[in-house]
């Protein structure tokens, strides 16, 4: 995000922006969005994207990273296994059906390859997501994973994601979320 100093973001124009991301996204896929499209959505110029964002997939990885803040969590309530399916559950309801969120992720994934700038940023998110995961294995109690072996079993846990999400060979639903949460469970020796 660049904003320029001096100039404070309106929350209701950023929320609007955002959320006029997320519902063009879902209705006309990736490639169909414009920014010109956002911001006629917003009821905000073009220009009011641009001082806050960057480039269109700069707004709509901020737009996913708002989503993702308010829908998916990590609970820690001491059984690793559960609090593991309820994050992948929640993670892979937004990858299934007509409100999937997978059409957009490998949209920003194709950006990411051709721009080495937007790349970085796109890193940002995938990090944020990952420490979360990395933090509830780690307070796990009787972690039988040394710091290598955790960011393994954190890789396993997106890399399911990301691999069946990007082929879409197979589904991203509750059984595969619970299935990968025992994986992974079992392997750091459970709580």
């Amino acid at each position: 995000m660049a904003g320029q100093p001096g100039r404070k973001r309106s929350e209701a124009a950023r929320d609007a922006i955002l959320g006029a991301a997320l519902e063009l996204l879902r209705e006309r896929g990736y490639g169909q969005v414009t920014v010109d499209a956002i911001a006629t959505r917003a009821g905000v110029g073009k220009q009011t994207i641009y001082r806050w964002w960057r480039t269109k997939p700069d707004v709509v990885l901020e737009a996913l990273t708002a989503h993702a803040h308010r829908t998916i969590t990590l609970p820690d309530t001491g059984d690793l296994e559960r609090d593991l399916t309820v994050f992948l559950r929640a993670t892979f309801r937004t990858l299934s059906g007509s409100e999937s969120l997978a059409p957009i992720l490998r949209g920003l994934m194709a950006e990411a390859q051709l721009d080495p700038e937007f790349l970085a940023r796109f890193r940002v998110f995938i990090e944020a997501r990952r420490a979360l995961v990395r933090a509830r294995l780690q307070s796990a109690r009787e972690l039988a994973l040394d710091a290598a072996s955790v960011d393994v079993a954190v890789d396993m846990i997106f890399g399911a994601m990301w691999y069946r999400m990007l082929l879409e060979h197979a589904p991203t639903d509750a059984a595969t979320a619970r299935r990968v949460a025992q994986l992974v469970a079992g392997m750091a020796g459970g709580e």
